[in-house]
């Protein structure tokens, strides 16, 4: 009996040192990853794609990838019928970009809109991350861009046709945030400068800023929106001509902030995306200063953007 009772002793006592031992590991265990600091996570796909509709987004490609893209835009709706609401008449753009690094892209395009063509390099200064003591709540990317038109002069023999009154330029920085799976918002203060101008009171330097909006409905299906509030009322004489006078009118065009909403839906290794804008031009110097169509008249035009991206430097 005596026996009996040192051996449940021993185990008992065995049992309550290792369950100390057991909690006590675990408690320096806690202690350790508390004190352990956090690995940085960056945060990506606040965009599906590199352009909201219009303007650019703070999403990049891949590095070694090639993005195609061709943005379509048909005429204006309200038009009617006998123009199939704007369906006979197109215009677009073909663009290829490319990502050297994953903080660093390259472009090109071609438009029929003014016989433009445009480039573009686009760098991300900072990347939205969480954890850490450096993350970031904001993803800040910097774009400077080039355009040149390759219509024709419209005083041939003028002594005063330079190739570079044909060459705009533009820059913009993007201070965006993924708030969560579902939005994303940006902000992109925009600078255009037009080597010539139609008349001398005519300003080279127009700012803008831009906002871009993503709202995911489904895995597949998102809501964006893409708008430019010009800060300086721009407009622009119209020397026109009624049948049968010889006499010119002048009136004045407006230039009107563009507007653009749409669809993105993804399909594998294309996105396509579903639009209405107000805006004729697919780069930032045309639909920032030359945007006069308005959305209250339904002057409004329908348009698609297709992208597919390809591989063409594989990672190691």
């Amino acid at each position: 009996m005596k026996n009996n009772f040192l051996k449940y002793t021993v185990i008992l006592s065995i049992a309550l040192f290792s369950k100390q031992v057991v909690l006590a590991q675990d408690d320096l265990l806690s202690i350790v990853e508390k004190n352990e600091p956090k690995k940085k996570e960056y945060v990506n796909n606040a965009f599906k794609s590199s352009r909201v509709i219009n303007g650019h987004s703070m999403e990049f490609i891949g590095k070694g990838v090639l993005d195609t893209r061709i943005l379509h835009r048909f005429g204006l709706i309200n038009t009617g019928a006998k123009n199939l609401y704007g369906l006979d008449q197109a215009n677009m753009r073909l663009g290829f970009d490319y990502g050297i690094s994953k903080d660093l892209t390259i472009g090109i395009g071609r438009s029929n809109v003014g016989k433009e063509l445009d480039g573009f390099i686009k760098y991300r200064l900072i990347q939205q991350s969480k954890g850490g003591e450096s993350s970031s709540p904001v993803s800040v990317i910097f774009i400077t861009g080039m355009t040149y038109s390759g219509l024709p002069f419209a005083e041939p023999g003028n002594p005063g046709n330079f190739y570079s009154n044909k060459m705009g330029f533009y820059n913009q920085v993007i201070i965006g945030r993924k708030f969560s799976d579902k939005f994303s918002f940006q902000l992109t203060p925009t600078h255009v400068h037009l080597n010539l101008v139609p008349r001398n009171i005519d300003a080279n330097d127009i700012f803008a800023i831009g906002t871009g909006a993503r709202l995911k409905l489904s895995n597949r299906i998102a809501f964006v929106v893409d708008y430019h509030y010009i800060l300086k009322d721009l407009s622009r004489d119209l020397v026109t001509f009624s049948e049968g006078e010889t006499e010119a009118k002048t009136q004045v065009e407006k230039y009107v902030n563009p507007l653009a909403i749409g669809f993105d839906i993804e399909t594998g290794g294309h996105v396509f995306q579903l639009h209405f804008s107000n805006s004729t031009g697919m780069n930032e110097k045309s639909f920032i200063t030359n945007t006069t169509n308005k959305w209250g008249k339904g002057e409004i035009r329908f348009g698609f953007n297709l992208s597919r991206v390809f591989t063409v430097v594989k990672k190691k």
